[in-house]
Parts: C-alpha cells; structure tokens; sequence
C-alpha cells in the first residue's frame, strides 16, 4: 500500500496495479519511442542534413543509449513513479529544481499528445472525414483519459496492439526500399551526401542530430510506470535496452531508404508527407488511405503512452511531497491516479483548443536534452546512496560521456535556431509561475496541518 498524506489527515492509498511484465514493457518502450516522430522528421531531418539522414538518426540513438544506462541504474535503485523529477529530488534535495525538471516532463508528454491529437484530426483522419479540428481533438483526449482512467492493463494491452500496427507501417516503407533496390532502382551515392551550404559538415551533422533526437526520446517515459512492473528492477535492463535497438534500427533502415528512393531537397520539401513521397516513388500504385490509417493508430498510441506517463509523475511527485497530496489520490477500484488523470487531460484540452503547439517540438527536444543531462549528473551523486538490494550498475563513464553530449546538443554550437531558446524561455517562465502557485499551495496545507494537529 502506498501511504499518501492528503490535506493535513494520513489516508491509506491503494497501490498501482502491477500488470506490466518484460513482454509488455518492451512493446510500451518500442511504442513510446517510435510514435509519429520518424513520420514528421524525416523530412525535416533531410532538410538539415542532406542524403545523409541515417547518420543523424544513429548519433541521436548513441547519445540516447548512454542516457538509457543512468535511467537503468536509477529506476533499479528507486523502483517507483516520478522518473528524472524523483532522481533529481534524491540527489540534489532542491525542491524548485525538482519540479522544474518535473516541469519540462510533463510538457514533453502533454504537448506531444496534444500534437498527436492534431495531427490525428488535421492530418489523418481528414483523409477520410472532415471534421472540426478542435472538436476532435477534445474528443481524442477524453478518449484516452477514459482508457488511462480504466487501468493500466487494459492501456498497455492495447498499446500492443496499437504498436504493431504502427510498426507495419515502417516496415511497408522498409519493404518498398528493398523492393527497389532489387529492381536496380535508388541512388546509393546520397547516402553519404552531407548539406554544407551554409554551414560546416559538423555543424549540419549536429544540428540534424539535435532535431532527430526528438525520435529516439520515449525510452525515459517507461520508468514512470515502475509501480506498474512486476519487478522492475530485474526485467527493465532488456526491455529498455533491446525495445531501444529495435527503435533505431528500424530508423536507420526508414531513413536509408527514404535517401535512396529521394533527393533529400524532395523530402524536405514534403515535410511531414516525406514518408508518403517516398512511397509513392517506390510503389506509385499503393493506396495512400491505408498509410493513413497507420498513421491514425500512430498517432493514438503515441498520445496514449504520453498521458499514461505524465499522469504517472505527478503521481509520483505527490508520493514525494513535491506536489499537493491530492495528486497521489488513486482509485479505490481501477487502481489509477484519477485526480493526475484529470489534471493531465485538463491540460491537454486547453492546449488543444487554444495554443499553436507546431512551434514546441524543438523546444520540447531542448527541454529534454537538459533533463537527460540532469539526470546523468545526478547518477554519480547518488553512487553514495547504496541501497540493500542488487540493481543493474552502468559503466563510470558512460554517464559521464552522456552528460557531455547532452550539454552539447542543447548548446548553440550544436547549431539549434534561436527560437527553440526563446520558446524554452517562455515554457521555463510558465514553469516558475506555476512553481510559486505549487509552493503557495503546500504551505497553505502545511500550516492547516500544524494548526490542527495529529489528531485532525
């Protein structure tokens, strides 16, 4: 049972339902992780890069990889919600920076379902159906507040499902580049062609590989639902690291392929379509109808994974005493945190019917990369907070070399447009506002605690 504090009384609160075992945490990482960002990136990917896309995916994976063993590490050390926020709290002890970190999560997590609640409106279901853009989208959010608010087993137990027929749409992409190839069709020579227009090749690798890295973020999502794993510290290893390796190698393979079949300057100019120009010229008679109903699932399990994970961290914060109690509140029957459910749609609905969230992959990218680093500094200070128990250990030194990557590719010399800075600027402003909200909010509750004392 997880004992939760809630408005100045001690409330027994039902522990999360443990249904996730390594089968089905590896299909939650390999679907987190693939989503809609291969489909949306490739093109822009192409545009910084040139023929050389794969290049970018792969450095993305590297960098992301090393990252993975300090979350490794961590989550068999401390086997509950919360993720990077719960880390950072252990380590440093700075309540602002622990929910800033928190901050920058959950955004990540709420402002890509809420993309993903665009693009299934805006993009793939108006290939079959018109419909009110914003209408739709708050539809497509209680949709999935109702699976989340259901239970986890049910949300995982689809998210299989939803996996597979994502990954179908991959593969066809996959299947029609060898098919080409076969036929003596593609140009192999721009796969090693590198944009350097107006920048040098290092800048164009690193800036290509700034924005791919958007693609290979997800992994960190599955440490969230540790409360919902049966015995996260023994099946996590594999499943992240081999969920990872399947997500990247099927990148590589897209982005090889999509370089093959079209001048990079095409892909570009496709942008979000680039995956379906590249279909079209290896297999012009294939129906586009049923790439956008892949797409369509993409889409829906790629927000349903985002909002079972933020919902989860405020779960877990609430459970440390960073946020109000009231976000720990879990359901007496379908063992989920409504109240963090609730709070989490909420904020997605609003983003949906109001903010041009278009603007916020970048930033969103940005955000992450800071955390990420975070999070490998704060492995090395918790080496000396030894726990009873055996947990997996990553190497010294890749959590060290994680760390230098991270900070490089959130920096200018990494060639990042200005505006993810001053997008990041304003997020992080928002992010401080509603730390002093929070911060108010507990010493209200806090002091109505002491002033009624133990016995209430």
């Amino acid at each position: 049972m997880t004992d939760v504090r809630a408005e100045g009384s001690e409330v027994q609160e039902p522990a999360l339902r443990r249904v996730m075992g390594p089968k089905l945490l590896l299909f939650f990482v390999v679907g987190d992780i693939i989503g809609t960002g291969v489909y949306a990136l490739t093109g822009q990917v192409a545009g910084r890069v040139g023929g050389a896309l794969w290049l970018p995916f792969l450095l993305a994976f590297v960098v992301a990889f090393m990252t993975a063993f300090s979350y490794l590490e961590l989550v068999g050390k401390y086997p509950r919600a919360a993720g990077a926020a719960l880390y950072t709290n252990r380590a440093f002890g700075v309540p602002f920076l622990t929910f800033m970190v928190a901050f920058a999560v959950m955004c990540s997590g709420i402002t890509s379902a809420s993309s993903a609640a665009v693009a299934f409106g805006a993009t793939y279901l108006a290939a079959f159906v018109k419909l009110p853009m914003v209408l739709v989208g708050i539809v497509f959010v209680v949709a999935l507040a109702l699976i989340n608010f259901r239970g986890v087993g049910e949300s995982v137990k689809a998210n299989v499902v939803l996996t597979c027929i994502e990954l179908s749409g991959l593969l066809i992409i996959i299947g029609v580049g060898v098919w080409a190839v076969i036929n003596g069709d593609g140009e192999p020579s721009r796969l090693v062609e590198i944009n350097t227009a107006d920048k040098t090749w290092l800048v164009a690798i690193t800036s290509a590989t700034s924005l791919a890295f958007f693609a290979m973020v997800g992994f960190e999502d599955s440490v969230n639902m540790a409360e919902e794993c049966h015995d996260p510290v023994r099946i996590f290893p594999k499943a992240m690291l081999w969920g990872m390796v399947v997500a990247a190698t099927i990148y590589v393979l897209v982005s090889i392929t999509s370089s093959l079949l079209v001048p990079a300057g095409d892909l570009a100019a496709a942008k979000s379509d680039a995956l379906l120009k590249v279909l079209d010229v290896g297999a012009p008679g294939f129906p586009r109808e049923i790439f956008s109903a892949i797409g369509l699932f993409a889409v829906i399990n790629s927000a349903l994974i985002n909002m079972l994970m933020a919902s989860r961290l405020l779960y877990g914060l609430a459970n440390e005493r960073v946020l109000p109690a009231v976000f720990g509140r879990v359901h007496p029957k379908r063992r989920t945190p409504w109240v963090s459910i609730i709070f989490t749609s909420a904020i997605a609905i609003l983003l949906v019917s109001f903010v041009d969230i278009s603007a916020l992959g970048g930033t969103t990218a940005l955000l992450l990369l800071v955390v990420f680093a975070i999070v490998n500094v704060a492995l090395l200070v918790l080496r000396r907070d030894k726990v009873a128990h055996k947990h997996f250990r990553a190497p010294t030194a890749i959590p060290v070399l994680a760390a230098i990557f991270c900070v490089y590719l959130v920096s200018p010399l990494s060639g990042r447009p200005a505006s993810d800075y001053a997008v990041g600027a304003i997020l992080l402003g928002v992010g401080v506002v509603l730390w002093f909200v929070n911060w108010l909010v507990k010493r209200g509750l806090d002091r109505r605690e002491v002033t009624r004392g133990p016995a209430g």
